[in-house]
C-alpha cells in the first residue's frame, strides 16, 4: 500500500493562518505590526527567489516586512554596521541574514552579531546554548519545523526511534537536540548518521522516522527503509530535466517513488519541509516581537 502523503504546504498554510491571528493581536496591543528585516549581500539567483519567498509571506500575515539587499562586493563591516542598527530599532523584531554569504564575509561573525533576541533563523550561539540546556528559545527553521509536521501530522516522535541522516549545524544536529528533548515534541531516541557513518543501511532499517538530510539526490533508497516507516526529506537538489522548461526539476534525498512503496508515510519534494521552514520563521518572528514588547511593559 502505498506511504500517506505528509502535505507540507497544508500543514504550512493552518501554521500561517494561527500567526497572522498573532500578528494582529500583537499589533493591536504594540501599536505596531512584528517587523522582519532580511539582509541580503549579492545576487545569488536562489538566493533572490527564496528572499522573495520569505518577505511575500510575512506581508501575507500582516507583519512588516523588507529587505536590505547589498552588492556582492560590501564589505564585512559595512554588513555588521547595519545588523548593528537594526538591533537598535525598535520597530524591527526579527533580523534574518540569508546564507550563503560572499566568501569574503565570515559567515560567523555576521550570525554572531545579531541579537539573540531577534535571531529568527535560531542560529546565535546563545540560542544553540538554550536548546542543548533544554530551554530552547527561538529555534532553527528547518529542524522545528520538521518536529511540527510530525505532530500535526499524527506522526509525534514520543518513544519513536528516530534516525538522522545529515549532520549539519542548520538542520542535523539541532533536529537531533529538539527531538531529545523532555515533553511535547521531543523524547524520542534519536541516532545521528553521517558521511563516517559505515554501513548507513544498517542503522536506516532500524528507524520508525527516517530524517534525510545529506544534501545529496536520492541518496536514501527503498532497500534502505523500514517497512511502514515515517520518511521526512529535508532535501532540495537540483538534477538535470530535459523535459522541463526550466532544464531541471527539483528531487529530495530520498528515491521518492520507490521508498513510498515501502514506507507508511513520507513527505514530498517540493511540497514537503519546504513551506514548514517559512512558516515556523514567520513563528519565530511573532515569538521575538511578543517577547521584545514584553521585555519593554
Amino acid at each position: 500500500m502505498p506511504a500517506q502523503i505528509i502535505d507540507g504546504a497544508a500543514i504550512a498554510e493552518q501554521i500561517r493562518q494561527e500567526v497572522a491571528q498573532q500578528a494582529i493581536a500583537f499589533a493591536e496591543r504594540a501599536g505596531m505590526p512584528p517587523g522582519l528585516r532580511v539582509v541580503l549581500v549579492g545576487d545569488n539567483p536562489a538566493s533572490v527567489s527564496y528572499v522573495r519567498g520569505k518577505t511575500r509571506a510575512a506581508e501575507e500575515v500582516s507583519m512588516n516586512s523588507d529587505t536590505i539587499r547589498l552588492p556582492t562586493i560590501t564589505p564585512e563591516e559595512d554588513v555588521l554596521e547595519i545588523i548593528q542598527s537594526l538591533n537598535a530599532d525598535r520597530n524591527v523584531h526579527g533580523i534574518l541574514v540569508q546564507l550563503p554569504l560572499p566568501e569574503h564575509i565570515d559567515e560567523r561573525h555576521i550570525l554572531n552579531a545579531v541579537s539573540a533576541d531577534k535571531d529568527v533563523d535560531g542560529l546565535h550561539p546563545l540560542n544553540v546554548g538554550k536548546l542543548m540546556r533544554g530551554e530552547p528559545y527561538l529555534l532553527p527553521c528547518t529542524p522545528s519545523g520538521v518536529v511540527e509536521m510530525l505532530l500535526r501530522s499524527g506522526q509525534a516522535p514520543e518513544g519513536k526511534h528516530v534516525v538522522v541522516c545529515g549532520r549539519s549545524n542548520l538542520v542535523g544536529k539541532p533536529l537531533a537536540a529538539m527531538l531529545l528533548l523532555r515533553g511535547h515534541g521531543g523524547n524520542a531516541t534519536v541516532t545521528v548518521c553521517h558521511t563516517g557513518t559505515k554501513d548507513l543501511p544498517y542503522f536506516t532499517h532500524q528507524a520508525d522516522i527516517l530524517v534525510a538530510a545529506m544534501g545529496r539526490a536520492n541518496s536514501i533508497t527503498a532497500d534502505m527503509v523500514k517497512a511502514g516507516s515515517v520518511v521526512i526529506d529535508v532535501g532540495i537538489n537540483r538534477v538535470d530535466d530535459v523535459s522541463r522548461k526550466s532544464g531541471y526539476r527539483l528531487v529530495g534525498d530520498v528515491d521518492y517513488d520507490a521508498v513510498a512503496e515501502v514506507a507508511g508515510a513520507i513527505t514530498p519534494v517540493p511540497g514537503g519541509v519546504g513551506p514548514m521552514t517559512i512558516a515556523m520563521l514567520l513563528q519565530n518572528t511573532v515569538k521575538a516581537a511578543e517577547v521584545q514588547l514584553g521585555s519593554k511593559d
